[in-house]
């Protein structure tokens, strides 16, 4: 699947309307793989993106789904972290959301994806079964599982998947850890993990995170993966879902640092370090989605006063590179980037 495409360029799945049909349609007519984010969405909603993105395109796609965890969250930890957002909640004209656990109706976006026989479909916060794996590439669907270690590279390839995707600490939005109780590494980088995983599996691999620039490209390429993914090189493209208020942030000279925080969803997630972030990190405990759905109405009510001291503007360490340009143009660009840094290369 992933030589198919004519440009080693896959646009990351970023949920919570990021991920619109016309950015994943713009990135597979220009050759690369555009992704849909099933995150956060019911089962019939991902169905109707996927009719949408057929109806924009032929070329191949692909959309990702959380895999669900235990609902092993500290019930005293969560209620102490509400007791301290009381008061943000109290001045903001708000009741904070009900700290609860759910599977992100994992058994019917699965339903989905055998039903709709989508390309390629990626798994994030964990693995599914060698038997969830095997009916989906039964189906005609190429399988990719979203790791951040070793140990994870080998338990994904194990149950049976066609290729990692290996996200670096580089990465904004959350981590991929498949356990909420472990955190990744975040001193061994992109290019260092991707030769960990290289010596642990014999499966192809994509590179995620911080990749900003064609030269970045190349460099993943050279480390061993067969594709690049980019997230936070997509946000400020027209055909993006992210908010205006987050697209101006990743530019603005008051965010000019991004940090890991479990403040926002009880995940750990690399966003821009605003005020909630920074006042309120070390009161978050390992509770997803858990804290999501608490904070959920906070977050709301920021985006709608314009207030991005308050939101989670998730974003890699990379951000103050996005790009404002349609998506296919973007995509050519970075093409452009990456053959000049080779020839480059070559030159010398």
């Amino acid at each position: 699947m992933l030589h198919t495409l004519s440009v080693p360029i896959i646009q990351a799945p970023m949920a919570g309307g990021v991920s619109t049909p016309a950015l994943a349609a713009a990135v597979s007519e220009a050759g690369g793989l555009g992704f849909l984010a099933g995150g956060y969405k019911t089962a019939e909603e991902m169905r109707k993106e996927i009719a949408t993105l057929r109806a924009l395109t032929d070329q191949p796609f692909g959309v990702n789904v959380f895999v669900p965890g235990e609902d092993d969250a500290d019930e005293k930890a969560v209620r102490r972290y509400k007791e301290v957002l009381e008061e943000e909640a109290k001045r903001l004209g708000v009741s904070l959301g009900e700290p609860k656990w759910d599977d992100d109706d994992w058994e019917a976006k699965l339903t989905v994806l055998y039903e709709e026989k989508v390309p390629v479909v990626s798994f994030t916060f964990g693995c599914p079964s060698s038997k969830i794996i095997s009916k989906l590439q039964d189906n005609g669907s190429f399988v990719i599982v979203t790791v951040t270690s070793k140990t994870e590279a080998q338990i994904a390839a194990g149950q049976g998947a066609d290729v990692l995707c290996v996200q670096g600490p580089e990465a904004g939005g959350h981590r991929a850890t498949f356990r909420n109780d472990e955190t990744a590494d975040e001193n061994v980088s992109l290019l260092v993990l991707l030769q960990q995983i290289r010596e642990a599996v014999d499966l192809p691999l994509i590179a995620a995170g911080g990749i900003m620039h064609g030269r970045n490209i190349a460099a993943v390429l050279a480390a061993g993966a067969c594709a690049a993914q980019l997230g936070t090189a997509f946000l400020r493209c027209p055909e993006s879902g992210a908010s205006p208020l987050h697209k101006n942030a990743l530019i603005d000279p008051q965010f000019q640092a991004t940090a890991v925080t479990r403040a926002f969803t009880g995940r750990p997630a690399r966003g821009l370090v605003n005020r909630f972030l920074t006042e309120y990190d070390a009161f978050a405990p390992a509770a997803y989605p858990h804290i999501h759905h608490m904070t959920k109405p906070l977050r709301s009510v920021a985006a709608k006063a314009n207030d991005p001291q308050m939101m989670s503007l998730w974003a890699g360490q990379g951000h103050r590179l996005a790009r404002n340009m349609p998506a296919q143009e973007l995509v050519r660009e970075l093409m452009k980037e990456m053959e000049e840094a080779v020839q480059g290369l070559i030159r010398k």
